[in-house]
């Protein structure tokens, strides 16, 4: 059997599994040893880490993926082919099996021996990243993942596993339950409560009933490779745009990073259907994508990546500094980078929670779509986000609501998307108007809206509200550490000579705060998460990529 087909457009023979030349197999030798395997020799195994990278000189090998029915082939490997895909990169578990099928020699790379590969030479770097990329790819189309995510549409925690999935870029299986049948019956027969689902199997051997991503992230083995006891160059907390920014820079100059991520990457941003003003992207690029790219990025120069866990509190007064996890855990660093962001401002109602992941969402991607397809659908907000929320919904929904507190979008929104939604006819525009109902049982089903010019209510039988509104700062767990605004939001450079909040400490050095550093000498904010930012992706990668050219100077001083 050849290379499994991916999309005819990926090219898969000469990119997803291309055959090197005898000039760069020369220049991979000397970094690696020449192994003779046998027929029947097991390379590595799911769940394995750190796993070896093969080059295939004579033999033959093939890739497949265990699971309850038997294995499944993926892929055969032959001469001058080679071993690999982004776990190689990322450092998470393995998810396949590798057998040695015809006896031969391979030469066998350790981790750090790829990395340094990737990181010296351009052309090999460029050969063995577009492939592990394009492979992850058909791995996600194919369903060959090590998870199972049995659950239902009307399920929010099933909608929240599965963006976490698809956000991290991790393959897996989903059985819709409210189609499937056979499966329900099999949950019936095993006595799985309704509060119990979703339901994920994992490495097709631990069954986990409505588990929360930390859960899940933890079977999967996403952080079983971090080292939590050395004291690393920089901690970078977020990674959203400002946060991938800085790892991308601190990595390839060489810093020692860690970055910490609450759920996955890419922030708001990374919810975006749809960036059309960011630079170097003129038919546009999804806040997905772009955030795949720049986590692939980063962690081919050596950064790493913690998923799933959350900053709590920040141990300011020592020295190194220290962040403290959701866990309990104490990480030290030289020097911090806040790059938090901000989250969606709340509506004011009281039943809101209730409808949370039932009808209320906080961000638009292809998910939310296909569950409000030929349905009328709202979303609320004037900034470009809810812009981009609109445009995007109105290719699957029958109708877009789209509602606004002030009386125009002119002064909170790009031209080109003020042009796109005036003139789409499946888009409707509510100036001076806000939500001011909820009904449904377990799911919403009615919303009711208040025209404030007019004093109009009317009720709308829709299911889906987006919400795209004004944004806070995630700062709660800097309080006592950091000077920040009345808002929240962290005073970094200048604006620490004009304000101050109540509790933070002085400027404590004779030197001036540099200009993305906070109060503390050597924690820098990045991102929306900094007052005064500019709410845009491109000053956020700016002040990501600037942030760790402060860090330097910050670490020459210590």
């Amino acid at each position: 059997m050849s290379s499994p087909l991916v999309p005819s457009a990926l090219d898969p023979k000469t990119q997803a599994f291309p055959l090197l030349t005898d000039e760069q197999i020369d220049r991979i030798r000397p970094v690696g040893r020449v192994r003779r395997v046998e027929r029947g020799e097991i390379l590595f195994e799911p769940n394995d880490t750190n796993v070896s990278f093969f080059v295939l000189l004579s033999g033959a090998m093939e890739i497949v993926q265990p699971g309850m029915d038997g294995e499944r082939l993926i892929v055969k490997h032959h001469p001058r082919e080679f071993t690999g895909e982004l776990t190689m990169i990322s450092g998470q578990l393995c998810l396949v099996r590798g057998r040695v099928t015809e006896p031969g020699d391979f030469i066998e790379l350790h981790n750090d021996a790829l990395r340094s590969l990737v990181a010296r030479d351009a052309e090999l770097s460029e050969i063995l990243m577009r492939a592990f990329i394009l492979r992850r790819l058909e791995l996600i189309r194919s369903g060959y993942g090590n998870v199972v995510l049995m659950g239902s549409r009307h399920s929010s925690q099933t909608l929240v596993l599965r963006e976490f999935l698809s956000r991290n870029g991790h393959p897996y299986t989903y059985i819709d339950l409210d189609t499937d049948p056979a499966s329900q019956e099999l949950l019936d027969r095993f006595s799985v409560k309704a509060s119990e689902i979703p339901v994920v199997l994992c490495h097709a051997k631990h069954l986990l009933r409505n588990p929360s991503i930390q859960d899940l992230a933890n079977c999967l083995g996403f952080n079983s490779t971090i080292d939590g006891t050395h004291v690393r160059d920089v901690i970078i907390a977020g990674a959203g745009p400002a946060g991938l920014a800085a790892a991308v820079y601190a990595a390839s100059e060489g810093l020692d990073v860690l970055v910490i991520e609450t759920s996955a990457p890419g922030g708001q941003a990374g919810s975006s259907s749809k960036i059309e003003n960011y630079l170097g992207f003129p038919t546009g690029v999804s806040g997905m994508e772009l955030a795949a790219r720049a986590t692939t990025q980063a962690q081919k120069f050596g950064a790493n990546m913690m998923i799933a866990r959350s900053v709590v509190r920040l141990e300011c007064g020592q020295k190194p500094y220290a962040v403290v996890l959701d866990s309990g855990e104490s990480l030290p660093a030289r020097s911090i980078v806040i790059a938090t962001g901000a989250q969606y401002n709340r509506l004011d109602l009281s039943n809101l929670a209730k409808f949370e992941g039932e009808g209320i969402y906080y961000g638009a991607t292809y998910i939310e779509s296909q569950l409000c397809v030929d349905d009328e659908v709202c979303v609320v907000g004037g900034g470009n986000s809810a812009g981009q929320a609109a445009v995007f919904l109105s290719q699957t929904a029958r109708k877009v609501h789209m509602l606004v507190r002030g009386n125009e979008l002119s002064s909170t929104m790009s031209r080109y998307l003020i042009q796109r939604i005036t003139e789409n006819p499946k888009i409707e525009l509510h100036v001076n108007t806000e939500i001011v109902g909820l009904e449904g049982g377990t799911q919403l089903d009615k919303v009711t809206w208040l025209n404030r010019s007019t004093g109009e209510r009317t009720t709308h039988d829709i299911q889906h509200v987006f919400v795209m509104t004004g944004a806070s700062p995630r700062t709660d767990w800097l309080r006592g550490c950091v000077a920040m605004d009345e808002k929240g939001f962290i005073l970094t450079g200048r604006d620490l000579d004009d304000r101050s909040a109540d509790g933070a400490p002085a400027w404590p050095l004779p030197r001036v705060p540099q200009m993305l550093e906070t109060s503390l000498p050597g924690v820098f904010a990045v991102g929306d998460v900094r007052a005064g930012n500019v709410k845009r992706v491109a000053s956020a990668v700016g002040e990501g990529a600037i942030s760790i050219y402060l860090v330097h100077r910050a670490l020459a001083e210590m």
